[in-house]
């Protein structure tokens, strides 16, 4: 797909969105079945199952993804969506790309080692690497509008309003 495509296939959405703001409103879902036993939460995803459970550091046997490293999955599936969806824009040639996130995590924090180490990650960094001939301005600014416009980064840096409620099956 490059940039024409991608304008003409977002324009009428856009406009859509525009003439009637209520419809850009998503509610986003996901529901886990937790399993104590095995100290798991079973997702089922639209496109899979996807089991979570302790980080090996925390007690964990490492037979499933951490919930620390799948915050990082969506950031890099986000921040790596949007990131293509820019470049194309921008009709930037990229002949290929690879992001990495990082993330810093105290575990005393969590296990309640010390109650001066924060519980959750601290530090995060999104790493790109980008083989193309566009200019280092260029990528800069792909890099900037990626932050700009991903959902997951823009949430974590501006935390939603968050609830926590019981309800009743």
């Amino acid at each position: 797909m490059n940039g024409e495509q991608l304008r003409a296939l977002q324009a009428p959405l856009k406009a859509g969105y525009k003439a009637d703001p209520a419809t850009a409103l998503v509610i986003l879902k996901s529901r886990g079945i937790i399993d104590r036993d095995r100290m798991t939460v079973t997702i089922q995803a639209p496109h899979g199952t996807i089991v979570s459970g302790i980080h090996p550091t925390a007690g964990g046997d490492g037979s499933t993804s951490c919930s620390g490293e799948m915050l990082l999955d969506a950031l890099v599936a986000c921040a790596g969506v949007t990131f293509s969806a820019v470049a194309t824009a921008m009709d930037l040639n990229i002949r290929s790309a690879a992001i990495a996130a990082e993330g810093d995590w105290d575990v005393r924090g969590t296990l309640g080692v010390s109650r001066e180490v924060p519980v959750g990650v601290t530090a995060i960094r999104l790493l790109f690497e980008v083989d193309t001939d566009a200019t280092d301005e260029q990528i800069e600014k792909l890099i900037q509008l990626t932050e700009r416009y991903c959902v997951i980064l823009q949430t974590l840096k501006h935390p939603p309003t968050f609830s926590a409620r019981r309800i009743n099956h």
